[in-house]
């Protein structure tokens, strides 16, 4: 069967991608030596597709119970990352998707040669909601194009070199979108290896450039939503990002190792084409590593200059600036939207929590909380504005969530930037954070807290009730619409049709290995007297193990289950 690209496919392929940057983040983080060695391009890539994912998930929330079409999705897609877009990587990633977007959703012919729709260069082929393998080798094209027009000096050894690969083997592939992005993610791979031969400063740290191996991961997850399978790297940069350094004597002498810009500017602008080209001259005069992209008279704008108010004044000249964010490079964040000063706190917690009740209990105990609703995670950055109003010199970031830890983990690089201490805690339930909760210390040494909190937390079994949505496979066989689900540590343990009895098998399982102290959290549809049966089997049937119940109110699990 022919692997198209449809909506479906590209949701997944932004869902795939956000897991793969998380996943890839750190490594990536660590290899940013160009433009400047400020060890966030990982971070940026990250933030911008978590960015186009949201977009494209409400895009499809939009037209329940229908589906987004084609167009629609990848337009979502590309202005969702046009206005999430960090960093100079981040900006280029944009505009990679937005130059897609415009082949894909019908909206440019995707040709540098201006053929247009009647010579084959129009929108997707065939079914206007499935895109073929020769529409994608265009998008590819006119993605590369179109990231080479937005930078104002492009330099070969990085993103955009890898980009030009990408869609120049695409090219040359037969065959339906699976084989087109495979060829693509194939040529990327290459390009990568070649990288730290054809820029110094990528020569001398021994390292491929870390924009295009954040291109590779993303390539890589289009080639898994296409074909279903998990992509291995095909190179040895691509899959471990370090090289040999090599002699450099004879490469391009490029600047971003010292001596650059002391400020990195970015800001959405609304404006019309004519006043983007103007500013585009004064940007470029002001300093470098400019890249302007969009349009229709959205764009986002990123430059690294010494005169960081001239360049705000200047977007404010060619239309209305907004989202402003202005980085020292190795200071952190300085906010345009001016704060009265006040002390920080030494230390705080910051929790994610389901439910109003948790909310409470947190929040009693004197954590910022980021309330989640079930199958409505929050964003990174919604947990950095959380470490942001908890104002301390160091936090603890409790996720309470395994699917959390790429986001979480995220936010903490971003609020590091900004000079503030983070531990992230990796809590996979919200009773592993009441764990670590109770054992938290504010006067003990940060390391110490950190250490007794992690240790509480990992020595705490978790559990959780739902209700099963449809027949399914499970590790436990096979469950209908309606059962009740025991879930031990993540997977399906018991199939039950009644909640206290399925409750009370849970229970006994998880208190089979020991515990001192069980910790259950009702959710609002619960009966208080599923907890006092509850109290009553532990009571009777372990010895000197506690209880204690609370509520997690709306929006809360079925039921939540903790063994310390």
């Amino acid at each position: 069967m022919p692997q198209n690209l449809d909506a479906v496919a590209v949701r997944a392929w932004c869902r795939l991608a956000l897991d793969a940057l998380g996943r890839a983040r750190e490594e990536i983080d660590s290899i940013n030596v160009y433009p400047v060695a400020d060890g966030d391009t990982g971070t940026n890539l990250y933030l911008t597709v978590e960015s186009a994912s949201q977009a494209v998930d409400a895009a499809f929330t939009g037209h329940e119970p229908a589906l987004p079409s084609l167009a629609e999705t990848v337009r979502a897609m590309a202005h969702g990352a046009l206005i999430g877009a960090r960093g100079n990587s981040g900006t280029i990633l944009s505009q990679l998707l937005r130059g897609m977007a415009q082949v894909i959703g019908g909206d440019a012919d995707g040709r540098a040669d201006g053929r247009g729709a009647e010579a084959g260069g129009g929108g997707p082929r065939g079914d206007a909601d499935h895109a073929d393998g020769r529409t994608l080798e265009r998008a590819l094209r006119q993605a590369a194009d179109a990231a080479y027009q937005a930078v104002a000096h492009p330099v070969e050894g990085t993103v955009l070199t890898v980009a030009t690969a990408a869609a120049e083997a695409a090219a040359s592939a037969d065959g339906d979108c699976g084989a087109v992005a495979r060829a693509a993610y194939d040529g990327a791979c290459a390009a990568l290896d070649a990288t730290p031969g054809q820029l110094a400063v990528l020569g001398r740290a021994g390292v491929v450039d870390a924009g295009g191996r954040g291109l590779v991961a993303v390539l890589g997850a289009l080639v898994g939503a296409l074909s279903g399978r998990t992509v291995v790297p095909t190179s040895t940069a691509s899959a471990h990002a370090r090289v040999e350094a090599v002699e450099c004597e004879d490469l391009p002498g490029e600047a971003g190792e010292e001596g650059g810009p002391a400020f990195e500017v970015i800001y959405l602008l609304e404006a019309d084409d004519t006043a983007v080209t103007r500013l585009r001259a004064r940007l470029d005069r002001l300093g470098d590593s400019l890249v302007v992209v969009g349009g229709d008279g959205l764009w986002n704008v990123h430059v690294h200059v010494d005169d960081a108010g001239a360049a705000v004044e200047a977007g404010v000249e060619a239309g209305r600036p907004h989202r402003i964010r202005i980085t020292h490079f190795g200071v952190g964040d300085a906010h345009t939207t001016a704060q009265p000063p006040r002390e920080r706190a030494q230390r705080a917690i910051v929790a994610v929590v389901p439910g109003e009740g948790l909310a409470g209990l947190y929040a009693e105990a004197g954590a910022t909380t980021v309330p989640t609703r079930v199958g409505e995670p929050p964003a990174s950055g919604e947990l950095v504005d959380a470490i942001r109003r908890a104002h301390a010199r160091e936090v603890v970031l409790l996720p309470n969530d395994a699917e959390l830890r790429h986001t979480a983990a995220a936010a903490a690089a971003q609020a590091r930037t900004e000079g503030v201490r983070v531990a992230l805690i990796p809590t996979r339930s919200a009773v592993q954070g009441i764990a670590a909760l109770a054992v938290h210390e504010p006067d003990r040494r940060f390391d110490e807290d950190v250490v007794a909190m992690t240790s509480a937390a990992g020595a705490t079994r978790y559990g959780e009730l739902a209700v099963a949505e449809r027949q399914s496979w499970t590790m436990a066989g096979i469950c209908q619409a309606g059962d009740v689900l025991g879930l031990i540590d993540g997977d399906v343990a018991v199939i039950g049709s009644e909640v206290a009895r399925t409750a009370t098998s849970v229970l006994d399982r998880m208190l089979s290995a020991g515990g001192e102290m069980v910790t259950l959290v009702l959710g609002e549809s619960v009966p208080d007297t599923v907890a006092e049966q509850l109290e009553k089997h532990v009571r009777e049937t372990y010895l000197a193990v506690d209880t204690v119940v609370y509520r997690g109110g709306r929006q809360s699990a079925l039921l939540l289950i903790g063994v310390e």
